[in-house]
């Protein structure tokens, strides 16, 4: 009752604060007909209140987002079912789901009646311009009564989680050359080039084929042994993020940061649906393991991680850069692919990533400049001509949008670099 109490609306309170002037009134000037009409106005609002606080609705909610993923600029639908799982049909209920302004904000409805076991369903369209992890929910009910004199609130615990990720640019269905180098797109390779699988043949396993049997070993060790399985190496490589906050100029959707981010999930989508097993670092260092083993995972899980991507309060790139130096190739010199996405580099950083490169691996740096913008010590321009000396490949883009041109460019230099000989 004390709960009920406090959800009087204003016009609960008003006929309140009106009966009690009015019987008090009565009381002092002796009016009978004045105090009977005090206690109606009074009583009324009261009645409503306990009659509200009784009511015993048992209510159940669902929600579907769809889709839970998407990136940004676009729209997903979120499904609501209210059910009434009671003997008793509902009243005025408002329903209201809680909808941070990123998405639009509250999504607000009134259903006049509810059935017994009946059930509404409701839908409503959320969006955002900024990539981030939202909470949508919980669903929240409004009980008031048919005069508008109180309303109780109760909310639901069920909420679900929306993910906004970068926005994603296609690029040309081509790969740079002499990135797949000592893997190839998922070429098979013998025993004989595998290592440490190049001990001996194993020993035969029931099912197996018998076309497999090595009889060489066979007769030297006297029981049936089997050439072991061909395997199918994936390709590896690096997807680095610089995310310090000194190297990115400008706020918002058109700012240099939130662009490198758009680039570095475009390429990883990119590469991963080629078929390339890839790691991301940032420059605080290795930011997701790589995921050659989870066989179609690394793409939601990069778009996951760029999602909650936020500039980094750091000033140096040597913790990123020595993580980058410890996965190239998983271990194998020459082996591997390295995409490196950045904002602004000073002349000493450009060394120092120049330096990082190692043995015959694939380097691509995609510098992230908005147009008009100039960095230290001659911008893009001289970073660039330190890091091609270096061996790696540059790219330079004041966007995301004008990556898919700038990929297909350098892939079509780099087929003419290594036609050429290095």
């Amino acid at each position: 009752m004390r709960r009920a109490l406090s959800g009087l609306t204003t016009r609960g309170r008003s006929f309140v604060a009106a009966g009690t002037t009015a019987v008090v009134c009565a009381f002092i000037l002796g009016e009978r007909d004045l105090l009977r009409a005090g206690v109606l106005v009074l009583v009324l609002p009261l009645l409503c209140t306990l009659a509200v606080s009784r009511t015993r609705y048992r209510l159940a909610c669902a929600r579907r987002l769809d889709p839970s993923r998407l990136p940004v600029g676009h729209e997903a639908r979120a499904d609501l079912r209210l059910e009434n799982v009671s003997r008793l049909p509902s009243g005025l209920l408002m329903v209201e789901d809680q909808v941070p302004y990123a998405l639009g904000g509250r999504a607000r409805f009134v259903l006049d009646r509810v059935e017994p076991r009946g059930s509404r369903e409701l839908s409503y369209r959320i969006r955002s311009d900024v990539r981030g992890r939202y909470r949508v929910g919980p669903l929240v009910v409004r009980l008031a009564d048919p005069f508008g004199m109180v309303e109780l609130v109760r909310s639901f615990s069920l909420s679900d989680t929306l993910t906004v990720t970068p926005e994603i640019v296609p690029l040309p269905p081509s790969r740079l050359a002499g990135a797949w180098t000592g893997g190839g797109d998922s070429v098979a390779r013998t025993v004989a080039s595998a290592g440490e699988d190049d001990i001996a043949p194993r020993e035969y396993r029931h099912g197996d084929d018998l076309r497999r049997v090595h009889w060489r070993s066979t007769a030297r060790r006297g029981e049936l042994m089997v050439r072991r399985e061909e395997q199918h190496w994936q390709s590896s490589g690096s997807l680095f993020l610089d995310t310090r906050r000194g190297a990115h100029w400008g706020e918002g959707p058109a700012g240099s940061f939130e662009q490198a981010v758009s680039v570095a999930a475009s390429i990883g989508v990119h590469l991963g649906r080629a078929g390339m097993g890839l790691r991301l670092v940032t420059d605080a260092g290795e930011a997701l393991p790589s995921a050659v083993a989870l066989e179609g995972a690394f793409e939601g899980l990069l778009l996951d991680a760029l999602a909650v991507a936020r500039p980094s309060a750091g000033g140096s790139l040597t913790p990123g850069l020595a993580a980058l130096r410890g996965g190239t190739g998983n271990g194998r010199e020459g082996d591997g692919l390295v995409v490196a996405v950045f904002g602004t580099l000073t002349a000493e950083e450009a060394r120092a990533v120049a330096a990082a490169r190692r043995g015959t691996a694939t380097y691509v740096a995609v510098l992230v400049e908005p147009e008009g913008v100039g960095g230290a010590d001659g911008g893009a321009d001289a970073t660039s001509r330190v890091m091609r000396a270096a061996g790696w490949r540059v790219l330079t883009v004041p966007s995301a949008a004008g990556l898919a041109g700038a990929w297909a460019s350098a892939d079509q230099a780099g087929e003419d670099f290594v036609r050429g000989g290095r």
